[in-house]
């Protein structure tokens, strides 16, 4: 953030509606503080006569209030993601972007600023994703927030009720804290339920307003139960599908394969481990083990389509098993996404008077993107005119890459590009 931003943060305006914002956090606080009185104060100590039924009561709620507590602490305290400097761009280079006349002039120069960065989503049309507000390139899964005025890694919405961003460095929490929120009012709500049937059939079951207080709390609790449960199915379901909201709604553009909802999609296992951690001793403990950085991430292309092409050690590396010949695009401004695109659209090889290279290769299923290979010396003029050229090196149809003709491989082999024609 520049100077400017920080002077309209500081300004008596801006603290005016950063504190309006923390009334929603103050509700929540205040809700709680009462049905810890009505529970424990009205239900326990004054209407249970049963010691025992007094100390498992009290045992059992003080657990569930104090998960749902800490893990509502640790994502409204979470510092949001943000996203490093390295991927600002300099403002040289940000006049310039602003100066080009075209769009493609501004997707090469963008594509030239990120051929080192991990970079794999892109925009509608087809160029790196750039905030013109923070004057960064966007990493993969990351938005700007107007309400945190700054982007966000892997950004799932802005939560009124937290005051944060729920995002990468919280999203365990807030999964966590919807849990606990469903588990704390479940267990209020069957706890005072027989309270609730004796005023129904008119017994006494206490006098004065600490009856009442034990019947709204048993409404209070059944409300909060009802509009959390959905929520919580929600996000659960989001974590088994590797997505975030913002990408149920909006499907990420990769650079190879277009759009697509499951391209973070790596099975229900490795999708929760990637937000809850492989040690299932934290699983349900509000503290971080989610894997990752939040600038890389594994896509369902590098887990599923090369097989044991290569080896993942971790979130955000990968150890090469195969030669980058086998890979179709090798820009660096695409390091994520492999040779094989996502879903359907995926490439294979078909050769005249030989057999496919996909019954060679298995991996590579067929599509309708296909190379033919012909040999006649008629076929390779006419590659010669249609296909484009710029010395002695062919462009690449499917991607952003310039192959040279004399490195071309099929099945590891060099083959005449020339002789090549790409439908």
């Amino acid at each position: 953030m520049g100077n400017d931003d920080n002077r309209r943060r500081k300004s008596p305006c801006n603290c005016c509606l950063s504190a309006f914002k923390w009334i929603p956090v103050l509700f929540i606080f205040g809700v709680i503080a009462w049905s810890y009185y009505a529970y424990v104060v009205e239900l326990c100590v004054l209407k249970t006569e049963n010691n025992v039924a007094k100390i498992f009561l009290l045992i059992f709620y003080h657990i569930a209030l104090v998960l749902f507590l800490w893990s509502y602490w640790q994502t409204i305290n979470t510092p949001v993601g943000r996203v490093p400097d390295q991927w600002r761009i300099p403002d040289e280079e940000v006049n310039q972007l602003f100066r080009a006349d075209n769009q493609e002039t501004q997707k090469r120069i963008l594509n030239n600023f990120a051929r080192n960065l991990p970079v794999t989503n892109r925009t509608i049309n087809g160029s790196v994703r750039f905030c013109e507000k923070c004057k960064i390139i966007k990493p993969d899964r990351s938005h700007h927030c107007s309400v945190c005025s700054c982007c966000v890694l892997k950004m799932d919405h802005h939560c009124p009720w937290v005051n944060n961003c729920v995002n990468f460095s919280n999203y365990k929490f807030f999964v966590l804290f919807l849990g606990y929120a469903l588990v704390y009012c479940l267990y209020v709500a069957f706890t005072t339920l027989n309270d609730f049937i004796m005023f129904v059939q008119g017994q006494p079951g206490g006098s004065g307003m600490g009856r009442f207080h034990i019947l709204f709390l048993f409404f209070i609790s059944i409300m909060f139960a009802i509009s959390l449960v959905s929520l919580f199915g929600y996000h659960i379901y989001l974590v088994l599908v590797n997505r975030t909201t913002l990408e149920a709604f909006r499907a990420p553009i990769f650079r190879v394969g277009g759009p697509d909802k499951n391209g973070y999609n790596l099975g229900r296992f490795a999708n929760f481990c990637e937000v809850f951690g492989d040690k299932w001793q934290y699983w349900f403990l509000p503290v971080f083990t989610s894997k990752g950085d939040g600038l890389y991430f594994v896509t369902s292309t590098d887990q599923f389509g090369n097989g044991n092409a290569q080896r993942y050690e971790a979130m955000g590396r990968t150890a090469a098993g195969a030669a980058t010949s086998n890979r179709l695009d090798a820009d660096h401004t695409d390091k994520l996404i492999d040779a094989i695109p996502l879903n359907n659209h995926q490439p294979h090889l078909e050769l005249d008077n030989v057999q496919s290279s996909s019954n060679n290769h298995p991996l590579i299923p067929s599509s309708q993107v296909s190379v033919n290979i012909e040999q006649t010396a008629d076929a390779a003029a006419a590659t010669t005119k249609t296909a484009p050229t710029l010395n002695n090196h062919v462009v690449d149809m499917i991607g952003d890459q310039v192959v040279p003709k004399d490195h071309f491989q099929l099945n590891g082999h060099p083959t005449a590009i020339a002789d090549d024609r790409i439908v």
